[in-house]
């Protein structure tokens, strides 16, 4: 299960690399072919539709998705729909129709992937431990965001370098051809053997809801509300610190003081997670990851216009966020699995990708309504606020079945 493993970490860290690259790309290909710079955002715009609809059209599909040739499928799925730009580019007759639908293509594939991936990571080192490893899936996931963030850290300015020697429509068939290998990879990835519990379930009926497998387990919904709401507040960092870079006069610099602060601590913070995590309560390391994120979001704008402030306040969040995701990651694959699994990972990446893309989507008019300092402080309240509510929320569930239990006992012994 090891090589398995080690592939699938491989081929999480080659595709996030590729999605960097597209996000530098796509922009410039469509403003130059096109020549109407509202068409920049539609791949993005249209791949958020599939992504807050997926419960819904992808119960069914996601439960066949448990062996690395499954999900093979959806990974070539993925780089059809990434052709599709440079494709039409070479022939001249790339539109809005072609962007939109390359879009819709794309994020399906996400919406299934980023579950499946974990769901089957989870699997696998399920199943390593049982053959005597001693890694885990809290591990091997927290390695996988690890890979995430690095990414997150090198691949753009290596994206803006290549669109500068080579061109961006070249750059989106590059990452055709990486995505392409990926799929190729996969294939080698076995499944494992279903839980007892699903076999014993109808095929008819394993379309199992997202919300019910949140119902049963409290402590992972509370964990799920607050990725989501920390998804929704992000805009306010990103357009948030551009608004106030230009207000301050430091256009661009705020936001790149910003982000570079943030990489650099969550980069630094993942090489120490993967060997804590399983050491940490979840709930906790939840909560506090949550409620320091948005403490940092309250300090920018007292930071601004200092650009090491503001890369120091951002470093906070950024070195805290890690363990909010590698913990709930933690909680979904201990206390679930099989069809319940991808249905947890499913919600979580609804709730705080999808949350992302409306908050970004959103945001903007919102920081033209009340300002940036307002919506910077406001996002950082409402952080602290749903970490507060949901650790609150999680220890009321985790304390019912016991006093319960106790109950019971008294009537027993009466």
């Amino acid at each position: 299960m090891r090589p398995s493993l080690l592939l699938l970490t491989a081929t999480t860290f080659v595709t996030w690399i590729g999605t960097r690259l597209t996000a530098v790309a796509l922009p410039l290909v469509a403003l130059q072919e096109t020549g109407e710079p509202w068409t920049m955002g539609l791949v993005g715009g249209a791949a958020g539709l599939p992504l807050l609809t997926v419960a819904w059209w992808g119960r069914r599909v996601r439960d066949r998705l448990t062996t690395g040739r499954a999900l093979a499928v959806v990974m070539a799925l993925n780089a059809v729909g990434i052709a599709l730009v440079p494709a039409a580019t070479s022939s001249g007759h790339l539109g809005a129709t072609v962007l939109g639908a390359s879009g819709l293509v794309t994020g399906a594939a996400a919406a299934l992937l980023g579950p499946a991936e974990r769901s089957l990571v989870s699997d696998l080192a399920d199943e390593h431990v049982r053959r005597g490893g001693r890694t885990g899936p809290a591990r091997w996931l927290a390695w996988q965001d690890l890979a995430h963030r690095v990414s997150m850290v090198f691949a753009p300015p290596a994206a803006a370098w290549a669109v500068t020697v080579w061109g961006a429509a070249p750059l989106l068939w590059c990452e055709t051809v990486v995505v392409g290998v990926a799929t190729v990879a996969l294939l080698a990835v076995p499944g494992v053997p279903t839980p007892a519990q699903d076999r014993i379930v109808p095929a008819a009926v394993r379309g199992v809801s997202a919300v019910a497998v949140l119902r049963r387990h409290p402590d992972i919904a509370a964990g799920v509300a607050m990725a989501g709401v920390a998804g929704a507040c992000w805009f306010g960092f990103s357009l948030g610190l551009t608004v106030l870079g230009t207000e301050r006069g430091r256009p661009g610099q705020l936001l790149a003081a910003g982000m570079s602060g943030y990489g650099l601590a969550s980069v630094l913070a993942s090489l120490v997670v993967p060997f804590a995590i399983q050491r940490v309560p979840q709930t906790l390391a939840m909560s506090s990851a949550w409620l320091t994120l948005g403490g940092a979001f309250v300090l920018l704008p007292l930071a601004a216009p200092s650009l090491v402030g503001v890369a120091c306040a951002a470093a906070v969040g950024g070195a805290a966020t890690p363990w909010g995701i590698a913990a709930l990651n933690a909680a979904i694959s201990s206390r679930t699995h099989g069809a319940d699994r991808r249905a947890a990972f499913t919600a979580e990446t609804v709730l705080h990708s999808g949350g992302t893309s409306v908050g970004l989507l959103l945001g903007g008019a919102v920081i033209g309504w009340v300002g940036a300092e307002t919506v910077l402080v406001a996002a950082g309240i409402a952080q602290v606020l749903a970490a507060v509510v949901g650790a609150g929320w999680a220890r009321r569930a985790t304390q019912r079945p016991t006093s319960t239990l106790a109950r019971r006992a008294d009537v027993d012994r009466v």
